[in-house]
This record gives C-alpha cells, structure tokens and sequence, in this order.
C-alpha cells in the first residue's frame, strides 16, 4: 500500500485530500506546515509527497528545497497543491523540486491521476 505525505495549513482542503488518497487505497500521514512535514519524515518516508506553497512556520517551496538535499528524501515526488497560479511562482515551484504542479480549486481526479504518474503508474 503507498504511503503519502500531506502539508496543508487549511484543514479541510487536508482532509479532502486524505479521504480522496485513502479511498485510492493510500495510508496517509498529514502535517499543517512544513516543519510539521520535517518531522513526519522522521517517522517513515512516504511514497509521494502533496504539499501546499503558503503555510506558516515553513512554507512549502523551503520545505521542497531541504528535502530534495537528503539522499533519504531526495527521490520522493512532490506535487505543489497551491493558490497560486502565476507562472513565475509555477517555474520556481518545478526548479525546487516539484513534479508536479496543480492549483486550487484543483480536480480530484486530476489529483489521483498525477500522483499515479508521479509515482509511475
């Protein structure tokens, strides 16, 4: 069963996106801000990584950039699920580490069918 890491600040927009994971037959760890994120971490490494851009404490683009620098993590996939729709913010988004980018209001299947490619399925 995959494992997958959800950052967001918002709580019902978290547990939107843990029931539409668990449903496709993911088990879920959720964290509020990327320091929270940091820890989950400490715990087990997920499969893939959904994370939010704006978030208290440590925002997700900072939170992307340290992962993506430990050989543990490096490897994991991140999509962005963010607000933010310009363009610059999307480029920064992929050059941090990012696989996938998907703005918000986002589609649910549109959700599961990213990270199944994110995840190379």
């Amino acid at each position: 069963m995959p494992t997958a890491l959800v950052l967001e600040d918002d709580d019902a927009v978290r547990v939107l996106v843990q029931k539409l994971l668990e449903s496709d037959g993911f088990t879920v760890m959720t964290a509020a801000d990327g320091l929270e994120g940091l820890m989950r971490l400490e715990e087990t490494v997920p499969d893939v990584i959904l994370c939010d851009m704006m978030m208290p404490n440590l925002d997700g683009m900072t939170f992307t950039r340290a992962i993506k620098k430990h050989a543990g993590t490096r490897n994991v996939p991140v999509i962005f699920l963010t607000a933010k729709t310009d363009t610059r913010t999307m480029a920064e988004g992929i050059s941090a580490g990012a696989k996938f980018y998907l703005t918000k209001p986002f589609n649910h299947a549109e959700l599961l069918q990213k990270v199944r490619k994110a995840l190379g399925k």
